[in-house]
């Protein structure tokens, strides 16, 4: 029996298989979480084997790019964002490979998009126009973005805002201080307040890693995040010194499976900043099917925050189909 197949026959039918649904979250309970220990070093070690124990090449590998691509999370959060921009944005999230990479891997009949867009809360009413009709999600971040250190009415009106006007998903962000502080009890009000000011909007809670100090900070600040009702957890904003890693990743989706054997609820997972590479999300999807199994390959519960890395994977994907590499200015993500 594979790694896979362990995994999936320990989890509980309903986390298994099927619509992940809401989270609806639950009291916050310490026994989850407190006194959790995690070894970094035998993290560190298992994450450092899923880039070269698992190798897929040719046309495994190419398929494996294509469902990359329906995990993206398109975003664009710069200062300098534009209704114009976020339009242009769009139109690669309807088409993100260019045409004759599809015909020449034969999925012209795939309908393939990237899994969301996702802009600040001024940008959402010019990303649901661009996409109307695509099914594409539109994503807001929200909640004092990046850093989070706004009164909190005023963090739960932002993401009300965002909500009327369209979005269908809002990455909110923690207050790192009750997490530095170890106040979950505060942590758990605050994220379940957010939880309920998103309403019908799927919740993906950033944990901004980078500043938690330790890797069972990491897995605490997760077990809370989930207990209040996020339905995703995130690792980062993208805009902290260190944000997504293997290791870190990890552990929040140890702490995710460990949630879902507890509740019997499915968490979706979002790596997000730093990541460049096509090779990376090989990498990344080969430990969610380890560990999670098969339907966290699936866009409903795994997302990449990393526009940067679709170029790449259509610049790969443009060499398998042609057999040359083209210049990466010609595959920009907008």
């Amino acid at each position: 029996m594979t790694v896979d197949e362990r995994t999936a026959a320990a989890l509980p039918a309903t986390l298994a298989k099927g619509d992940p649904g809401r989270n609806p979250g639950m009291p916050l309970d310490l026994s989850m979480f407190d006194g959790h220990a995690v070894n970094r070093q035998a993290t560190e070690r298992r994450a450092s084997t899923l880039g070269g124990r698992r190798s897929v090449k040719k046309a495994h590998q190419a398929a494996w790019l294509v469902n990359a691509i329906r995990l993206v999370d398109l975003t664009t959060l710069s200062g300098d964002d534009t209704a114009g921009k976020v339009r242009r944005l769009c139109a690669k999230a309807r088409r993100p490979l260019a045409a004759h990479i599809v015909e020449g891997l034969g999925i012209a009949d795939l309908g393939l998009t990237v899994g969301a867009v996702c802009v600040y809360p001024t940008m959402v009413p010019h990303a649901v126009e661009a996409l109307d009709g695509s099914g594409i999600p539109v994503a807001s971040v929200a909640t004092g973005f990046p850093a989070g250190l706004m009164p909190l009415d005023l963090r739960l009106r932002e993401i009300e805002w965002a909500v009327a006007r369209g979005a269908h998903e809002i990455d909110i962000v923690i207050t790192r201080e009750h997490v530095l502080r170890q106040d979950w009890r505060a942590l758990h009000d605050e994220v379940r307040q957010m939880r309920e000011a998103c309403g019908e909007a799927h919740m993906k809670a950033i944990l901004a890693t980078g500043d938690l100090q330790t890797l069972r900070n990491v897995y605490s600040a997760s077990m809370v995040a989930m207990q209040a009702g996020a339905d995703f957890i995130k690792t980062s904003t993208g805009k902290e010194g260190v944000n997504a890693t293997l290791p870190v990743s990890l552990v929040m989706i140890r702490a995710l499976r460990d949630y879902g054997l507890v509740t019997g609820h499915r968490i979706g997972f979002k790596p997000a900043g730093g990541m460049k590479q096509a090779k990376e999300a090989l990498a990344w999807q080969v430990m969610m099917r380890e560990e999670l199994g098969r339907p966290w390959l699936e866009p409903d519960l795994f997302r990449f925050g990393a526009s940067s890395m679709l170029g790449d994977i259509e610049r790969q994907l443009e060499h398998h189909v042609t057999g040359r590499y083209a210049a990466s200015h010609r595959h920009a993500a907008s």
